[in-house]
Formats: C-alpha cells, sequence, structure tokens
C-alpha cells in the first residue's frame, strides 16, 4: 500500500508561532523528509561525510526528527486541553507552582535554554481552579519552539490570563542559555530572570513581593 505524503509549501510564520493549522502525521512526515534533504546540504557544505562515516551516518534524518518532533512540536501540536475545577470555597489567596522545567532552544543561535518557571495565581472567587499539572504542560508547550526567554514567559502569560480569568497572575523564568555558556563570550555561569504580571499583581505591589518572595523560598528549599 502506497501513501502519498503532500510536501508542505514554506509560510513567513514567527519562530516561536504556531501554525495556523496542526500538521497531520503525513505533513509531519513531508516536513522532516525535506528538513532531512536540507541538512544533507549543510552538512556537504561543511564537509562533514555523512554518508560513510558510521558517527554522522543518518544524523540528518535523526536531526530532522528532533526538530520537528521534539524541539519545535509546539508549533506543529494542538494547544493542551485546560482541566479546571470550580473555586468551591471562593478561595482568593495566592497559588504558586513551581519550580517547572523549562526546556527550550535559543531563537537566535538553535542553542538550548535551560531553566526554571514559576507561576503565581490568584484565583477569582466566583471563577474556576486549574489542575496544576496543566501549567507544567502549557510552559512546556510554549517552550518546544525556538524562542526569546523575553517572548517566552509573555506566550504563557498572556494563554494563561486569557484562558483562566483569575483575579492575578504572574509568570517568573529564571535560565541559563547556551549561547553564552558555549559561544561568544563562554561565560561560566549566569542566568537570565523575566517576569510577566497581569491583574492584580500589576496594581498592587504586595501581592508582586509575595509571590517574588514564594519563588526565593522555594528555590531555596530545592538546592
Amino acid at each position: 500500500m502506497s501513501v502519498t505524503i503532500r510536501r508542505l509549501k514554506p509560510s513567513p510564520v514567527a519562530a516561536n508561532e504556531a501554525l495556523d493549522n496542526v500538521l497531520s502525521a503525513g505533513e509531519r512526515e513531508a516536513m522532516i523528509c525535506a528538513a532531512a534533504g536540507k541538512l544533507e546540504d549543510l552538512l556537504d557544505i561543511l564537509q562533514v561525510d555523512h554518508r560513510n562515516d558510521p558517527n554522522t551516518r543518518g544524523t540528518p534524518g535523526r536531526v530532522a526528527k528532533m526538530l520537528v518532533n521534539e524541539l519545535m512540536r509546539g508549533r506543529f501540536s494542538p494547544l493542551p486541553s485546560l482541566t479546571d475545577f470550580d473555586n468551591r470555597l471562593a478561595y482568593e489567596g495566592l497559588i504558586v507552582t513551581g519550580p517547572i522545567e523549562v526546556r527550550s532552544t535559543c531563537a537566535h543561535h538553535m542553542m538550548p535554554i535551560r531553566g526554571e518557571a514559576f507561576i503565581g495565581v490568584l484565583p477569582s472567587a466566583s471563577g474556576k481552579v486549574l489542575g496544576l499539572s496543566k501549567y507544567d504542560r502549557i510552559v512546556d508547550h510554549f517552550a518546544a519552539r525556538f524562542q526569546t526567554q523575553e517572548e517566552l514567559v509573555q506566550q504563557i502569560g498572556d494563554f494563561l490570563w486569557q484562558n483562566t480569568a483569575p483575579r492575578g497572575l504572574a509568570i517568573r523564568i529564571s535560565a541559563v542559555h547556551m549561547c553564552r555558556t558555549h559561544r561568544g563570550v563562554r561565560a561560566s555561569s549566569g542566568r537570565m530572570v523575566t517576569n510577566a504580571y497581569f491583574g492584580a499583581f500589576s496594581t498592587e505591589p504586595q501581592m508582586k513581593d509575595e509571590f517574588l518572595r514564594e519563588c526565593a523560598s522555594v528555590e531555596a528549599s530545592a538546592r
């Protein structure tokens, strides 16, 4: 039985934005095949023998699969479904969850970004509360694409703010960028920290301070 795979036409979509339509299995395979061909050309230009060297034989196909199915899968896959629960007792206190593992890829040099995210939520008394594991899935979804940390923290915040309608929302990401530690200045250490605040966290400084204190406390206990 033969299967016809429709080849995808290039589309000018930003590296950290999702495609308009989720890719089908056939479209994913077409993208992997096309990317593998281009990676073969790249290794030829770099004078790497990917045909006879046992270490690099098959590397173009492996890298293409990794890019489409892992490092950039957040662009080609549906958004995580959100499971929420009634805020039965009208809880309005601060909820902080983290550290949530962040694994992403720098859009500037295609090098790894590794760090942690913290999410602070002030639920609405008449609203819903989100299942805790969904925060991890949301962070993972938006991280699985070529990213900048400044836009990643904003994308996560925008999605949660629009889809869960809390009274307040805070997102904090602290991460190490391999484009800084493995190239350029080759820094031995150093982190980048970004924050995004919505609702009450933007208008009530004491809530922002409480969120940052909780983040610091959790980070200290995790060491």
